[in-house]
C-alpha cells in the first residue's frame, strides 16, 4: 500500500484529495530527479507548514536514505550520517529579504519576489492559504506561472483565486481555517512519504 492510500484510510475526509495528492507527489518527483527544487509560502499557520513540509523533504522522513557510495572524499562517519534529501526552500523563513522588500516596496510581493529570483526552470511552486485567497500568496503563483514553473495550491474547499491559477490545487473539505489545516497536515505527510517512497526506496 503506497502512503497516500495508508493516509486516506487513517483520515477519510481526504479521500475526495486523492487525485491531486498524486499529483502533487508526481510534479515532485519529476522535480527532483530534473535537479529542480520547492519554493513553499504561505501566511501564519500555513507559513509554519511551509517550515514542516521543508522539514520532512530535506531530509530524511520515514526512512533513512543513505546516500551510500557518494561523495568518497568525504570523511566517513560524516558520510555515514547524511540523508539524500528533496530541495526545498521554506520562503517564509528569508526574513532579510522579506522584511527588506516590504519596507521598501511592497509587502503584498515578498513572497512573488522570492520566486522570481530563486525560481528555475523544473522548479516547483507551492502555496498554502486555507482560503485560497492570500494576496501575497496569489502573487507568487502568477510569478511562478509566468516564469514556466509548475505551481501546486493547498487550500480548503473552494479553492478561491489560487485554484483559478495553479496546476494543481488540492482543495481539503473544510472551510474553517483551523479545520483545514487539520487536514493539510496529513495530506503533506502522505505527499512528502509517498515522494520518498518512489524516490529513495
Amino acid at each position: 500500500m503506497n502512503q497516500i492510500e495508508k493516509i486516506i484510510n487513517e483520515n477519510p475526509a481526504l479521500a475526495p484529495c486523492r487525485a491531486a495528492m498524486e499529483q502533487i507527489v508526481s510534479a515532485i518527483v519529476t522535480m527532483h530527479r530534473a535537479g529542480g527544487k520547492l519554493l513553499l509560502c504561505g501566511n501564519g499557520g500555513s507559513a509554519s507548514d511551509c517550515e514542516h513540509i521543508s522539514g520532512e523533504l530535506l531530509k530524511g522522513f520515514l526512512s533513512k536514505r543513505p546516500i551510500g557510495d557518494e561523495l568518497p572524499m568525504l570523511d566517513g562517519d560524516i558520510r555515514a550520517k547524511l540523508q539524500r534529501g528533496i530541495g526545498a526552500v521554506p520562503l517564509p523563513s528569508l526574513s532579510a529579504l522579506s522584511t527588506a522588500f516590504s519596507n521598501d516596496v511592497d509587502p503584498m510581493l515578498t513572497f512573488a519576489q522570492s520566486v522570481y529570483a530563486l525560481g528555475q526552470k523544473g522548479d516547483v511552486v507551492l502555496g498554502l492559504s486555507t482560503s485560497g485567497n492570500a494576496k501575497n500568496v496569489v502573487a507568487a503563483l502568477k510569478v511562478a506561472k509566468a516564469m514556466g514553473l509548475t505551481t501546486v495550491a493547498m487550500t480548503g474547499e473552494s479553492g478561491g483565486e489560487m485554484k483559478k491559477i495553479a496546476d494543481i490545487t488540492l482543495c481539503v473539505p473544510e472551510t474553517e481555517t483551523y479545520k483545514v489545516q487539520q487536514l493539510h497536515l496529513p495530506a503533506y505527510h502522505a505527499i512528502c512519504a509517498e515522494a520518498e517512497r518512489i524516490l529513495f526506496g
